[in-house]
């Protein structure tokens, strides 16, 4: 091992260890790393610039700002209020139909905020027609995080493995690409959890005010739910505007007209100079510390290529790999994703196993894109736990939720998602 490589392996090492133990912050500790990797030189200048201003990043906080000014227009408190007279009309129907439209609006905004504005009208609807409420906020933390893999804006994860795997010379995804297989796995899991899930889940013990109010003085890492108002008046002309901005981003980036960073960069701008919202509020919805632990992560996983230790630890693999064939090599590392994203923050899983994707895919010789999409679904897939994941942490405190509620109906649906996963993936992007 040549000294860049044991600088990179102790570096992801001290980073693994401070964000699992938690004290720190994780936008701090990842910040920190690249410090050292760049001050050791390990990674050069131009590389820890690159990483600040990746595609990945410019994407994220120009998403970050339209889907606020949606926000802020009112207009997801209006199709929340909509959502609930539809409860009030179809009973439990109409609480499964809501968390499923909150579900396929994470495929295009930011699951949190569809989370904040969404969980108290389900907990409230649920205890109106004396139903327990805790039958269907995991379901609705579950159902939007896995609608939030289903599109390359859906997730930062699938924004920062596509950028790195870019950087790796493999071609870039599609808007839509990854969402056949994504649906297949968000299917598979929602069908888990209409039938199963909430059989799984303690529904004796009521929600109290008290519990429900925690999650205003204790919000997860990076989000703060004030950022969220649920009592925005609807202004029609800015709440048009800022949906007819987000529906030609979509459009455009779809159609391959130009990049999705350039296609948001543009629309988060002419949000602002049409005073739609204003630079102020544009600001407060970037969400830095988000940013900054991507950037971070993303400095770390390019010190794993291109100090070759990513090729290193691939190659202990390959021999034995070799003999299983390439469907072994992606059920390793799907599961491998899988694990580690439910005691690390998604993006920094997704930083570190895509260097680690592609050169196990070279090394076996077959195509890297199977195993890039399989780090994509897996990365998100933080079911187990309440704090993987930040809506989980959401509704564990407004549900009043015991931590084995989320590790009796988490484990469960994360080896279901696993092995539809490795099932369907070749299917959409073979080998």
């Amino acid at each position: 091992m040549t000294f860049p490589q044991l600088i990179a392996l102790t570096v992801l090492v001290g980073v693994v260890a401070a964000l699992i133990q938690g004290k720190l912050r994780s936008d701090v500790v990842a910040l920190a790393g690249a410090a050292v990797l760049l001050g050791t030189r390990t990674v050069r200048p131009i590389e820890v610039q690159g990483a600040f201003a990746s595609p990945a990043i410019i994407a994220l906080a120009s998403l970050f700002v339209i889907a606020y000014a949606m926000e802020l227009s009112g207009l997801l408190g209006v199709l929340i209020r909509g959502a609930t007279r539809l409860c009030a009309r179809l009973g439990a129907t109409g609480l499964w139909l809501v968390i499923g439209l909150c579900g396929v609006a994470s495929a295009f905004l930011n699951n949190t905020p569809i989370v904040v504005l969404g969980a108290p009208v389900v907990r409230d609807v649920a205890q109106s027609m004396n139903l327990s409420a805790k039958r269907f906020l995991i379901p609705l933390s579950y159902v939007s995080i896995l609608g939030g893999a289903c599109t390359l804006i859906g997730t930062s994860t699938n924004l920062l493995v596509n950028d790195m795997a870019s950087n790796a010379g493999q071609p870039a995804f599609g808007m839509f690409e990854i969402t056949p297989v994504a649906l297949i796995v968000a299917l598979a899991g929602a069908i888990y959890m209409v039938l199963l899930g909430d059989r799984l889940l303690t529904t004796d013990a009521p929600v109290t005010v008290e519990a429900a109010d925690l999650v205003r003085f204790n919000p997860p890492t990076g989000d703060d739910p004030a950022l969220y108002p649920t009592d925005a008046p609807l202004q029609p002309l800015k709440a048009g505007a800022a949906l007819l901005v987000f529906i030609l981003v979509v459009l455009v980036a779809a159609l391959g007209l130009i990049p999705i960073a350039a296609a948001a960069f543009a629309g988060a701008v002419t949000l602002v100079l049409t005073r739609v919202i204003s630079v102020e509020d544009a600001y407060k919805g970037l969400r830095p510390e988000i940013l900054l632990l991507i950037a971070g992560m993303v400095v770390i996983g390019l010190s794993l290529e291109v100090t070759g230790l990513a090729a290193l630890a691939t190659d202990a693999m390959v021999g034995w790999l070799q003999r299983l064939g390439p469907l072994y090599a992606l059920a390793l590392i799907y599961g491998t994703t899988l694990f580690l994203t439910e005691i690390l923050s998604n993006a920094a899983v997704a930083v570190l196993l895509t260097p680690v994707a592609v050169a196990l895919a070279e090394s076996l010789g077959v195509n890297p894109r199977p195993f890039l999409v399989g780090v994509m679904m897996a990365a998100s897939a933080a079911f187990a736990t309440p704090f993987g994941y930040q809506t989980n942490v959401l509704v564990y405190q407004m549900g009043g939720y015991r931590y084995l509620d989320f590790v009796r109906i988490g484990v469960p649906l994360n080896l279901i998602t696993w092995v539809v996963g490795v099932a369907v993936i070749p299917i959409f992007f073979p080998f």
